[in-house]
């Protein structure tokens, strides 16, 4: 059961173990090669990522017909993933995944839904691999943004969207675009990527798991929302409830980073015990 907010705001303004580390994550704009390479990213990633493109990729990865298998095994698989688009991480994504869920689990032991979120959150990463159609990075990760409207500029590397054949699209030129104002996001089409391909996964599969769960996993890269405040005029009531726990959820996405590996053995059982509470044994992928 999802906590009071009031318990969870409460407890989170006690324990704030590593948010002093603030200011030195996704800094875009340090000096780096690998800064290069995350630029270049963007740039691929703001030019192809259009309404079109998604519709496409919804329809042919909401077929759900790539594998069948369990969560744990599709964990697994992330050792060979490493993210191009984030600045800050070079580490197999497995080793992120528990680094943020171990910090959870620390901070909020009661809420083991909120453990297994972050566990799972960036499964949608194995778009990568080539049994899953091997997408290139721009397609898969990244932060996301809404499409069929203005792209904000608190995207990151905004400045590429001129590229993008929507962005000259009289209909997508507006605020509010083709949507209504407090249409909610679900009705809000997102750029393709890992978080919806998991959503898309987790939802089609009949997880258990609370609604804002499938919130986090969904939008936890739809940045321009929950770092600069865009697009809340397309929010509804429940999307306002959710992102309370997006925004706890984001801080230990963000800064539970390290060099410092957890060790896989010691934690999988606690991990198999929410993936068999929450999820099937194998699902379609």
């Amino acid at each position: 059961m999802v906590g009071s907010w009031f318990h969870i705001k409460q407890k989170h303004s006690m324990r704030q173990r590593s948010i002093h580390l603030a200011n030195s994550f996704r800094d875009y704009n340090a000096e780096s090669e690998r800064q290069k390479t995350v630029e270049e990213f963007y740039r691929q990633q703001h030019t192809n990522q259009t309404y079109d493109y998604v519709t496409k990729m919804r329809k042919e990865y909401g077929k759900l017909d790539k594998a069948v298998m369990s969560i744990w095994d599709c964990c697994e698989l992330l050792n060979d993933v490493v993210d191009d688009s984030d600045p800050d991480l070079d580490e197999p994504q497995i080793q992120h995944l528990l680094q943020s869920a171990e910090a959870i689990r620390k901070d909020y032991p009661d809420e083991d839904w909120l453990h297994l979120t972050a566990l799972i959150h960036d499964l949608g990463k194995v778009l990568l691999l080539p049994q899953f159609g091997q997408l290139p990075q721009w397609a898969v990760v990244g932060d996301t943004f809404p499409l069929g409207c203005a792209f904000d500029e608190s995207n990151v590397h905004h400045k590429y969207f001129k590229n993008n054949p929507d962005f000259k699209n009289p209909d997508y030129s507006s605020k509010n675009g083709i949507y209504k104002e407090g249409c909610g996001l679900d009705n809000v089409v997102i750029s393709w990527g890992h978080d919806d391909y998991m959503y898309l996964v987790a939802k089609e599969n009949g997880t258990t798991l609370p609604h804002a769960a499938l919130f986090i996993i969904r939008y936890h890269s739809l940045y321009p929302l929950h770092k600069a405040g865009a697009y809340k005029h397309l929010m509804n009531k429940e999307d306002e409830e959710d992102l309370k726990w997006l925004n706890i959820f984001n801080k230990y996405d963000l800064y539970s980073k390290s060099k410092v590996l957890v060790d896989v053995d010691e934690v999988k059982p606690y991990y198999q015990s929410l993936i068999k509470k929450y999820f099937t044994e194998t699902l379609r992928w």
